[in-house]
């Protein structure tokens, strides 16, 4: 979203229809409006009463009525929709009060179905992530045991035990005058995706310890905007919830909080996990700035500097059972903008095709389904494209039939985005997590040995040579045996190395740069990757020592 000054539109186009100036003038703010959209990526936020400068002068309600007249008709031109964020009085040298208006204007790309945005919730178990997705996607209140969560479970043992195991997602629609659209009024998912001009997809992750491999499986692989840290105002910051600060913090995913259940606990409790997540925040490891959220305009503020800056940390407080505050949130995902910018976008789909593999299906009468993220490139219904790498490190050719974005058909799919493809035949089998799908002419190259440069944040004694951890890249997962660390014997909490890393099962496809995240038990650490040692598809059995 691109949150700009306007100075005031002034001019009434009644009274100067014929003045080719106004025209003129009228035309030039148009394309303005094209470009702010465009590098907002569908969203521009105008702020009427403000000078170039910055100097809030505000305008009369005569000047302001007409502004907000012309802002509509230069909207109706780009085929956009406008909605009032905010108004408010300022102090000018003057007797008649005068006003600045915030107007949000979106317009869904011609080449998109809708704006996206993924947002990963975290937070300990019992935190109430299902509960609040299940809330503000079904568009009904909780009843204080676990009812709007039902909806969000994939299997037997979660309904049973309330505890998620696996990665599901939800999806939060909004009209393009930025009223909530959800499963409410018995709305099929279809039908979200078709009255919606901006969709939050909500990846729920799984707050247990137990699960906390598919909890960084989602935040590596599903490239994530930015996380929702869900904490429990009766319990406050327990259990994973540190550990899962620790995650968003080293792969640099921006984040926001929400404290829930507050109808459970007393003003003072909810003030008390408020104040030790503000303590939390400034720490010299997170130098985060936390902002809470207490009304409307602050959810709009909050919105505008979370985008701008990726050190400022809004806190919501709010309940799924009464409801208190829930809207102040809406306000925020409404207003919250895309946090990468069409340029890099752009950048991105120029690239050959390249599409993570996160989930595998089998779907009677459409055959085998992937799901994951296109991570550049474009890739359209019928592409031809290879698959790997095979446990021999092979790549196999294969064809999209069909796409699929948010539950409903998709002819193209641009990078960034995350759909399911569907394979036809393609044998089940010689699919798993951690593959990727590329255009042919990529040449893709494996490894069975890398080196990262990495930081150990925990180890309980040393980490040395022959030590085994378990490497998240991307989509990748694997076990891998540390080889050699360079100019050290060994490696202490705290300390920085570059570490050679061999995989014990298959080769991996990997790129220099890529974020790298290890963990052993209590052993963590965190990196980029700084050489990959490639192997033709011939030589990786070999290689792998078989």
């Amino acid at each position: 979203m691109d949150s700009t000054k306007s100075e005031p539109l002034k001019g009434s186009p009644e009274a100067e229809d014929g003045n080719i100036e106004y025209k003129y003038r009228f035309e030039h703010l148009v394309t303005q409006m094209k470009w702010r959209l465009q590098e907002g990526r569908g969203e521009a936020v105008y702020q009427i009463g403000v000078e170039d400068n910055g100097l809030l002068v505000g305008l009369a309600e005569e000047e302001m009525r007409a502004s907000l007249k012309t802002l509509h008709r230069m909207a109706e031109k780009v085929g956009a929709d406008i909605t009032v964020l905010r108004e408010r009085e300022v102090d000018y040298d003057s007797d008649m009060p005068r006003k600045i208006t915030e107007v949000l204007v979106r317009k869904v790309p011609d080449n998109q179905q809708f704006l996206d945005l993924r947002v990963a919730v975290l937070g300990n178990v019992d935190s109430g992530k299902s509960t609040l997705l299940g809330v503000l996607t079904q568009g009904e209140l909780d009843n204080g045991r676990g009812r709007a969560r039902l909806n969000l479970f994939r299997h037997l043992h979660e309904i049973q035990s309330g505890r998620t195991s696996s990665i599901s997602f939800e999806i939060l629609g909004f009209n393009s005058k930025g009223e909530v659209v959800n499963y409410s009024d018995s709305r099929t998912a279809e039908e979200i995706c078709e009255s919606s001009s901006k969709m939050i997809t909500f990846i729920d992750l799984a707050g247990h310890h137990k699960y906390l491999h598919t909890t960084i499986f989602g935040l590596t692989s599903y490239c994530p905007d930015c996380a929702l840290l869900l904490v429990s105002a009766n319990t406050g910051i327990a259990g994973t919830t540190r550990e899962h600060l620790g995650l968003a913090l080293a792969l640099k995913v921006p984040f926001f909080i929400v404290v829930s259940k507050v109808d459970l606990c007393a003003k003072t409790t909810v003030e008390r996990t408020v104040r030790q997540l503000e303590r939390v925040l400034k720490q010299p490891g997170c130098h985060k700035v936390p902002m809470l959220v207490t009304s409307e305009d602050d959810a709009v503020t909050a919105a505008q500097q979370f985008a701008q800056s990726p050190n400022v940390t809004p806190i919501f407080t709010l309940s799924s059972v009464s409801g208190e505050s829930l809207d102040l949130l809406k306000v925020f995902l409404n207003i919250l903008p895309p946090l990468t910018n069409s340029k890099e976008q752009e950048e991105l789909m120029q690239q050959l095709t390249e599409f993570q593999v996160d989930e595998i299906y089998t779907v009677p009468e459409v055959g085998t389904v992937v799901g994951g993220t296109l991570s550049s490139g474009i890739c359209r219904e019928g592409d031809q494209l290879v698959v790997g790498p095979t446990d021999d490190g092979c790549f196999l050719e294969l064809r999209v039939c069909s796409i699929q974005r948010n539950r409903s058909a998709c002819r193209v799919l641009r990078a960034g985005q995350a759909a399911t493809l569907a394979l036809g035949d393609f044998d089940r089998a010689l699919l798993r997590k951690g593959m990727v799908m590329v255009s042919p002419e990529m040449n893709p190259t494996i490894c069975s040995v890398f080196e990262a440069e990495i930081v150990l944040l925990f180890h309980a004694t040393t980490f040395r040579r022959g030590f085994q951890v378990t490497v998240h890249v991307g989509n990748v997962r694997q076990t891998a045996v540390v080889e050699k660390i360079h100019a050290k014997d060994k490696l202490r909490t705290g300390e920085k190395a570059v570490v050679r890393f061999r995989f014990l099962k298959h080769p991996e496809y990997l790129k220099v740069g890529a974020k790298l995240l290890f963990r052993e038990g209590v052993t963590k650490g965190i990196g980029h990757v700084t050489d990959v040692q490639a192997i033709a598809a011939g030589e990786a059995q070999a290689n792998m020592g078989f």
